[in-house]
């Protein structure tokens, strides 16, 4: 999962795309860049960390132009490292940059397409760097350079390209193009600011980061849609291939900021209907329960919390204190990253756990590691009984539209009833949220029936799977093979 921005503005975007990107930093942690276009200039800088990090005033200064793209980096496939930072830039045809969110399937075989077609050679192990050039190939073939050159460009690629992405591109001489896969799993949303000088235009992966640089949310990319937006601020777009929206439904349980809206859904609304319709199923359950308090994980679990305390009829209190200067766990790169990374996060407040039947919540539960610890530590804390919700379903198989969930083996649930996963973490009750549930309160009354896409829950890959391909990307984005080459680095 990554955070990508475009921005077309009538002066130099350089800034407005690092405060941006600094907004949608809980996307990736893992390296950040910027692509700028000058005339026929194309200014690019990436490194390895934060955005405050990769960035510097020299730097700044050189990324100089009124379009312009951003991306921070969360790694899924591929190695850690600017080598794998975005916007990835090639010359030929015309001078392209191109940042991307999610991840392709079919990446092997488009890569030796790249190389067979125009002997492109792809030089890392990333699938936006093949989707840059499949772009640039699609692009080539029309020979000539408009908007209408551009969509039959990505009407190629979205017949070749299997998997869930966003994209955002710069093109010399042409400007800003951005389109969505035709499901719609990744997110992305125009925004439009107008003043004295011109109307500016931004697409984003969140709409927080319109909200902060100051453009008006127009609307979500729609399912297999392009836009082309020039550098004199002329908005085209079209529909480069039919399909179903189909979201990822993990973005509303986890990634997305509570601030955000993503195709029309608040994602803060959302996860409070997550906890009411899990607090009715604890009712349920356990209609005596003899829960005292109920203390979310923070952060993305507050609002179902607050909204179980409620339905419960309980106590909600904030019972851990977090360090704001440690990354999210879930998207460390390793595990043993992650595990050390768990005490030095969060510490628990004891006057709030002693001597009292204490829930906590967390918005999912994937590998188990973070959840383990914090069930140990609600205990040091003096926890009489320590129960576990969780505000998705099991997460029991692997996500292959670009979120981390690379093998089956390192997800806690997976081949386990959940009373042996209960048993694992060290709990004396793990109740987690039904998928209807999930799917019903994420669409709410706006949507009834929305379809997501649900695959970490279910196995239903709206894309369909080749043969051999959990295997391939074992290999590729495991915990053990992501430690190897760090070794081998």
């Amino acid at each position: 999962m990554c955070g990508i921005l475009g921005i077309v503005g009538t002066a130099d975007v350089a800034a407005q795309l690092y405060d941006g990107l600094t907004v949608l930093q809980h996307r990736g942690q893992d390296a950040a860049g910027i692509a700028t276009a000058n005339g026929t200039q194309m200014r690019v800088h990436k490194g390895n960390g934060l955005v405050r990090d990769a960035f510097d005033p020299k730097a700044m200064a050189l990324l100089q132009g009124r379009v312009g793209i951003g991306h921070c980096r969360y790694p899924t496939a591929g190695s850690e490292g600017s080598d794998e930072a975005q916007p990835f830039y090639v010359n030929s045809p015309f001078g392209i940059a191109l940042a991307h969110n999610g991840n392709l399937i079919n990446t092997d075989t488009l890569r030796r397409e790249v190389f067979e077609q125009d002997r492109r050679n792809v030089n890392t192990e990333s699938d936006s760097e093949v989707l840059l050039n499949v772009f640039a190939h699609e692009l080539d073939m029309q020979r000539v350079l408009t908007p209408d050159a551009a969509f039959r460009a990505v009407e190629g690629v979205v017949r070749r390209a299997k998997g869930g992405y966003a994209v955002v591109a710069v093109v010399l001489g042409l400007g800003l193009v951005a389109f969505r896969d035709p499901n719609g799993i990744r997110p992305l949303v125009l925004g439009r600011r107008d003043s004295d000088a011109g109307s500016e235009f931004a697409i984003a992966s969140e709409s927080v980061a319109l909200d902060v640089l100051g453009f008006e949310r127009v609307r979500d990319i729609a399912p297999g849609e392009a836009i082309v937006i020039t550098p004199r601020g002329e908005l085209h777009s079209r529909q480069c291939a039919d399909g179903e929206l189909r979201p990822c439904i993990f973005e509303f349980v986890y990634f997305a900021r509570p601030d955000s809206m993503m195709d029309e859904i608040s994602v803060h609304k959302a996860r409070m209907r997550m906890g009411v319709t899990l607090g009715e199923k604890i009712l349920r359950l356990r209609p005596e329960h003899d829960i005292d308090v109920v203390i979310p994980i923070p952060d993305t679990s507050r609002d179902a919390a607050l909204e179980i305390a409620n339905t419960l009829g309980v106590k909600y209190r904030e019972g851990f204190i977090k360090n704001r200067y440690v990354g999210r766990t879930f998207i460390m790169p390793g595990q043993g990253e992650r595990v050390k990374s768990v005490r030095r996060k969060l510490n628990p407040i004891p006057l709030e756990f002693r001597n009292r039947v204490v829930l906590l919540v967390d918005d999912s539960i994937v590998r188990g590691t973070t959840s383990q610890q914090i069930v140990q530590m609600a205990r040091d804390a003096g926890a009489k009984k320590v129960y576990l919700a969780s505000a998705a379903p099991p997460v029991r198989f692997p996500n292959v539209y670009g979120i981390d969930m690379p093998s089956p083996e390192e997800l806690v649930a997976h081949g386990r009833t959940e009373d042996e996963v209960q048993t694992l973490l060290g709990c004396d009750w793990l109740i987690y949220q039904d998928l209807a549930d999930l799917e019903s309160a994420v669409a709410g009354p706006k949507f009834p029936g929305r379809k997501f896409d649900s695959s970490c829950f279910n196995g239903e890959y709206v894309t369909g799977i080749e043969p051999g391909y959990f295997e391939r990307i074992k290999q590729l984005r495991s915990d053990e093979a992501k430690k190897k080459r760090r070794l081998a680095g």
